[in-house]
């Protein structure tokens, strides 16, 4: 693309620049070979959506569903830095015309604008994300509402960008995928306004962060059993990495983190302020438990007949497929401070302490008590072990190491706060541990 007029468009200092976060931008490699007709193609990785148990509430529909599968295109579709444009602002329009041609669009001022255009890249398979539901996002996500995700409908008051990041992942082993914040809209062009945080590099490339940032944790050890969560940090545009700003949408950024990088890792979060996602590489999901392993689990917990201790009657946890419904006759039911399980009863009631607070009829203790269900989204657990404990006060069941992970994760919520919270319902965590052990009574011989 040629802008007249202008003598520094394509000159040769500018001319084949390359943003150093973008670590896709090497050398052209050897086409990769596309799977076979009726192969299946090669998965990178896994995003999941917490908050959705499995399944958002109105069904998983095409682009808009609680979990999307990343897989290698049939041809590649991914971009990089090529030439960057020093323009007048009366030429932006001409320069972000071309729909072929993909571009981020700096505006430094009234008169002054940056225009660095992009380039195919036979090496990577691009994704995109975002609140849009136009055909160049690939995952619509929209906000989840803590403990349930009701808010999964549009909304005018959404906090998430229409389009929101984007992921390039190698077509090569060992499949590298890298995040970026912001996305191509529908002219190609990804455009950071006058009032947007952005700057100069020191080897004077530019960069920038969008309206409410997109901020990425990666859990220290992985995703598994001696996980432990990592430090948030900010994504720009070119992939960056940096320390979170005073509140999100400040225009002063953060420090330059130089030993991180972009690069997901398994169990790595992705906050789109007003949704979380979760990456699973296809190694991590080898060891999370199926949904069949799950369905083991609660028939073999049943088979148990675990009994109320006070009312005697045979406790059951409800099939996945019945849903989260009014809770049935059989339904175990859990005093949340003690771990104690009943089934339902309308005694203990304590006024004053709000609706749910009961006293536990077996040690005395005063809070919720509230039905259980067994988390059925298998992605979210680190671990096949046995579910054994009970987030607070939603009363979703998982494995003991999977509860403690999650309940001492802050997740972000808001401008600058930040709060532990089920992941299979979004709902706040509390108490002091934000969990607690199950404790059955057996049946009586």
């Amino acid at each position: 693309m040629v802008l007249e007029g202008n003598p520094e468009v394509g000159s040769p200092r500018t001319s084949g620049l390359r943003h150093p976060g973008s670590k896709s931008c090497c050398v052209l490699s050897s086409p990769v070979e596309d799977a076979q007709p009726g192969e299946e193609p090669l998965k990178y990785g896994e995003l999941i959506v917490l908050g959705y148990n499995g399944c958002l509430a109105s069904g998983d529909k095409g682009r808009r569903r609680s979990r999307l599968a990343l897989s290698r295109r049939p041809h590649a579709n991914g971009v990089k830095p090529d030439v960057m444009h020093h323009i007048s602002t009366p030429l932006v329009s001409k320069a972000l015309s071309n729909r072929g041609q993909h571009s981020i669009s700096y505006t430094l001022s009234r008169s002054h604008s940056v225009i660095v255009e992009y380039t195919q890249d036979s090496d990577t398979d691009m994704f995109q994300i975002g609140r849009s539901t136009e055909n160049m996002i690939d995952f619509v996500v929209t906000d989840t509402s803590p403990g349930g995700g009701a808010g999964e409908g549009p909304s005018a008051q959404s906090t998430i960008s229409r389009y929101a990041c984007r992921i390039l992942c190698d077509r090569r082993p060992p499949y590298t995928a890298r995040i970026y914040a912001a996305g191509f809209d529908a002219s190609s062009n990804i455009f950071l306004g006058e009032r947007a945080a952005k700057w100069r590099t020191p080897d004077g490339l530019m960069d920038g962060l969008t309206t409410n940032g997109v901020l990425v944790m990666h859990p220290a050890g992985g995703f598994s059993e001696d996980s432990a969560p990592g430090v948030w940090r900010e994504i720009s545009v070119c992939g960056n990495v940096y320390t979170l700003r005073d509140s999100r949408s400040a225009q002063q950024r953060g420090k330059l983190v130089e030993n991180e990088s972009n690069v997901l890792q398994d169990g790595s979060l992705i906050d789109l302020c007003g949704a979380t996602l979760l990456w699973r590489t296809p190694a991590g999901l080898l060891r999370a438990p199926t949904l069949k392993q799950l369905e083991a689990q609660r028939q073999e917990a049943n088979a148990a007949r675990p009994q109320c201790p006070v009312g005697l009657s045979t406790l059951a946890f409800p099939s996945p497929a019945r849903g989260r419904t009014a809770p049935d006759k059989q339904q175990p039911w859990v005093y949340v401070r003690c771990g104690h399980v009943h089934g339902y009863h309308g005694w203990g009631c304590r006024r004053g302490r709000g609706p749910q607070a009961r006293e536990c009829p077996l040690c005395r203790l005063v809070g919720p008590y509230v039905p259980l269900w067994l988390g059925q989204e298998a992605g979210l657990c680190l671990d096949p072990g046995p579910p054994s404990h009970a987030f607070a006060p939603c009363g979703h069941v998982c494995s003991e190491k999977t509860a403690r992970y999650w309940a001492q994760t802050p997740l972000p919520h808001g401008t600058h706060a930040f709060h532990a919270a089920c992941p299979f319902c979004g709902a706040w965590l509390t108490g002091e541990h934000g969990c607690v052990r199950l404790i059955f009574q057996g049946p009586l011989d």
